[in-house]
């Protein structure tokens, strides 16, 4: 952070003004324009062609799964696609561009005018524009370090030179930094659901660079924009953003101006320093790819693709909560995933309570997945097992306390549910002259217990179930139990 925290009367005096800019590696199985491997983790330069090094005579051909990832990427997120877009050559000398040029879209994008929603802090949401959508091939990959003369060399891998992506470029509409990430993570969300990319910011299938800049609070004019690049993960693009949010102010308050830079994330230190001025905004000469003509989205197309699209994140958690009466939170996180949303809605469907399944799988399961460090396929208890369990406990045929020790064997055993509960078979105890009868013993046992409960200390009840379930080894039903309880006290 800035040597001095600044106070927040300071930072409340500013408005931040945030967009950014999303490179989306798209899941072809060939690159952009040749019929080179897309895959990560291959041999350094093992994954080349004449195209897409860029030799003379080799010509580009358009990869039409590109096109339609690309467009049903814009389908997803509102955008307004062209029915005639034009590729362009985007030049800039760097080593890892063989071709000294990328071939990119530019005055006239596949897509633009799109949205994406985002929560508030207010609870509410809001929406965020996209400028545009754009497709592009990638670039090669430098590699400064790692090697015995790294200090003197620097080593390029063009594997990725080609590869597939879009950029998403969104409206400067985001006004903080944590709705920066919930614009990220919800557009990675919409991203995985359509299937488009995998999203792996690791592997860089996801890259994200941030324009970032302050102005007076009320002002409508937008200050001098800094980008931050060499962000790895949303949880640093949040961090980046703050950072550099209370930097420009800190710089406004000693009198001095923004630079227009590019500035690096380090992550260690926790702050950006600066790479490259952008005082001059650098000349790419742009002009029609000369190999490739327009592309053309006919209507045909266009409805194919928007068949295709899934029921996408948002709409989906609103059409199970009112289906299953899901907690807003719980259906955001049956939701974060496509598959685990396929999984739960198979079980639900043929469950008594889809609502006692969502229970089980975020609650019981979902903790002891998640201290053994487990994925769901890895848990030995099944999807049949926990309808089965979810069934149990909605007839009232085991208790919560009865699950809990059922699963706990499941798992020490690594045995499914119904094997395990055919072998245990523990019943619930709901027969009420069974029960009448330990609650006497109980009362008949603990007179100064009856006499705090007569004076007024109603919260006694609770002793007297406990010494019933421990007599009934925990097989009391215990809504029955309360009751019961409650009913001999006041008699």
């Amino acid at each position: 952070m800035p040597a001095t925290a600044l106070a927040p009367e300071i930072m409340a005096k500013y408005e931040p003004v945030i967009g950014l800019e999303v490179h989306v590696q798209l899941l072809t199985t060939t690159k952009a324009f040749c019929g080179c491997a897309n895959k990560f983790g291959s041999a350094p330069n093992t994954n080349v062609c004449p195209v897409c090094l860029g030799l003379p005579g080799a010509l580009p051909v358009l990869n039409a799964k590109a096109v339609e990832f690309a467009t049903l990427t814009s389908l997803a997120l509102n955008c307004q696609v062209r029915e005639r877009s034009i590729f362009a050559r985007k030049n800039y000398f760097y080593p890892d561009l063989p071709k000294g040029y990328q071939i990119s879209q530019f005055d006239k994008p596949l897509s633009e005018h799109g949205w994406i929603e985002v929560p508030t802090a207010n609870g509410g949401t809001r929406k965020i524009g996209i400028t545009r959508i754009h497709m592009e091939e990638d670039a090669g990959k430098s590699i400064h370090d790692g090697f015995a003369d790294s200090s003197t060399r620097t080593y390029l891998d063009l594997n990725r030179c080609g590869t597939p992506l879009v950029e998403i470029v969104s409206e400067p509409d985001i006004r903080t930094p944590d709705e920066a990430f919930e614009y990220l993570t919800r557009l990675k969300e919409i991203l995985l659901y359509t299937a488009v990319s995998d999203c792996n910011m690791e592997e860089g299938s996801l890259r994200c660079d941030a324009n970032v800049s302050i102005r007076p609070r009320g002002e409508q004019k937008l200050g001098t924009k800094v980008e931050v690049k060499n962000v790895n993960s949303f949880r640093f693009i949040r961090a980046a953003l703050e950072y550099e949010i209370e930097r420009q102010i800190e710089v406004v308050e000693s009198g001095s101006r923004i630079v227009q830079e590019t500035r690096l994330w380090n992550a260690g230190e926790g702050r950006t320093y600066s790479m490259r001025s952008k005082e001059q905004a650098h000349d790419y000469r742009y002009f029609p790819e000369p190999d490739l003509p327009p592309l053309i989205v006919s209507q045909e197309f266009l409805e194919a693709r928007k068949a295709e699209l899934p029921e996408l994140p948002e709409a989906r958690r609103a059409r199970m909560i009112a289906e299953y009466e899901l907690s807003a939170k719980d259906a955001a996180t049956l939701t974060s995933t496509r598959e685990f949303a396929d999984t739960f809605e198979a079980a639900a469907k043929t469950a008594k309570s889809a609502r006692r399944v969502a229970n089980l799988l975020l609650s019981e399961l979902g903790g002891r997945l998640h201290a053994l460090g487990l994925e769901l396929e890895q848990s030995p208890v099944s999807m049949a097992g926990v309808v089965l369990a979810a069934d149990l406990l909605e007839d009232n045929k085991i208790s919560s306390k009865q699950l809990k020790q059922l699963l706990d064997i499941c798992f020490e055993k690594s045995e499914d549910f119904p094997s395990v509960y055919e072998r245990e078979k523990p019943e619930q105890i709901t027969d009420s002259s069974a029960l009448e009868k330990m609650i006497d013993e109980v009362i008949a046992a603990n007179p100064k217990q009856v006499e705090q409960y007569k004076a007024g200390k109603k919260t006694v009840a609770g002793f007297f179930v406990g010494q019933v379930m421990r007599a009934s080894k925990g097989q009391a039903n215990p809504a029955l139990l309360n009751e019961l309880v409650t009913r001999k006290l006041e008699g």
